[in-house]
């Protein structure tokens, strides 16, 4: 992967910066979602055209795994890897940090 510049923070950044790749790892992570259904019925309505391209993005760059299910090969689970597992203390500092913010 190429990154805008070798500062730590940037190269975060480039990796999960955007506006909903965070929220898909928090459902992951928090709310025990595992299909793309799952992850659509987010309260923030992501659009399932951007869900589906965060989620290839997210595989690629290795923070998540798409798995068949062996009793219907047309969904598919969503499993964070070691790197997206370790995003957790990350989302808990933001969430609240964030809450400052939401009352």
């Amino acid at each position: 992967m190429e990154f805008r510049s070798n500062c730590p923070l940037s190269c975060s950044l480039d990796l999960v910066g955007d506006k909903w790749s965070l929220v898909i790892i928090r459902d992951l992570l928090f709310f025990n979602k595992k299909t793309f259904k799952d992850l659509s019925n987010s309260k923030e309505n992501i659009a399932t055209n951007i869900l589906a391209a965060r989620l290839k993005n997210l595989e690629l760059k290795g923070i998540l795994t798409r798995n068949d299910l062996l009793t219907n090969k047309k969904t598919k689970h969503y499993i964070l890897t070691e790197k997206g597992k370790a995003l957790k203390p990350v989302l808990k500092a933001l969430s609240k940090w964030g809450d400052c913010f939401s009352n």
